[in-house]
């Protein structure tokens, strides 16, 4: 793997987080090592690396859900961003009797849901809910949404923090391929509009590819970090996945563009 000292990394921007030597251990054994990393304001920037490399700890050390070492930076002039989170997994009771409009004001009406909702909690939720093409689930029973109206719904409850931050575990895990592109212009769509930062982790290196304005390679330290081109080459790749993980094509890659250089997000923008 490339020396960290030496990688290319864009001083320049302004980071809304940066990560200084990193370092988380469990048990005696280090799961994080002396990790140092830049996230750019306004970015979309993905964290990807193999099964064990980290990932999920560094986002969780940065929400402050577990003890580390060393330093993390959130915002600059000592003021931190409004923070958006999108867990990976959810696990709930998928038998309770409760509707997604119930389920987005529970974190922030006071009296008990048995009592009716808050009239401008509902106005809230539903405008949350329509951010994510998903209002038409308002009413429905949590317990009943599939993987992918699962993950909208977590989005919108995310979105209603108004983040300045918003980041995402594996924000495409257990979904199909529709719902998937979906959720891609969705991201790249609302991070356009309302000009937060997008920190995610990934194992979809189609999706880093084309969606990505900057990646983090982890493999419990930094391996490369950079524009998707910088990042992205066979060497950093073999080096963090193996000689058969293949190619990323250079013509996929949106180098200094602020959207998506996909066709499923160009037709959308081209219309």
């Amino acid at each position: 793997m490339a020396d960290t000292d030496s990688l290319p990394r864009p001083l320049q921007l302004e980071p809304a987080v940066r990560f200084d030597e990193v370092t988380v251990k469990h048990e005696g054994v280090s799961i994080l090592d002396r990790v140092s990393a830049i996230v750019p304001k306004g970015s979309c920037t993905a964290i990807i690396g193999p099964n064990g490399a980290g990932k999920t700890t560094l986002l969780l050390a940065l929400l402050g859900e577990i003890d580390y070492l060393g330093r993390i930076v959130l915002g600059a002039g000592g003021i931190s961003p409004r923070v958006g989170y999108m867990p990976q997994r959810f696990s709930f009771d998928r038998g309770m009797p409760l509707t997604v409009s119930e389920f987005l004001v529970m974190g922030f009406q006071k009296k008990p849901l048995w009592f009716g909702l808050n009239n401008d909690l509902c106005r809230r939720t539903r405008e949350s809910l329509t951010l994510v093409k998903a209002d038409h689930l308002a009413e429905r029973a949590i317990g009943a949404l599939s993987g992918g109206e699962l993950q909208r719904v977590l989005l919108a409850l995310a979105l209603q923090q108004e983040p300045e931050l918003l980041i995402l575990d594996e924000p495409s895990a257990g979904i199909d391929f529709p719902e998937e592109i979906l959720f891609c212009e969705l991201l790249d769509e609302l991070r356009r509009q309302r000009g937060f930062t997008q920190l995610m982790v990934s194992h979809d290196l189609a999706t880093v590819t084309h969606h990505a304005t900057h990646v983090i390679c982890l493999n419990r330290t930094v391996a490369a970090e950079g524009t998707p081109l910088q990042a992205l080459s066979s060497e950093n790749l073999t080096a963090l996945f193996g000689i058969h993980m293949g190619l990323v094509s250079a013509r996929s890659m949106p180098g200094n563009q602020t959207a998506c250089s996909a066709p499923c997000c160009q037709e959308q923008l081209d219309a």
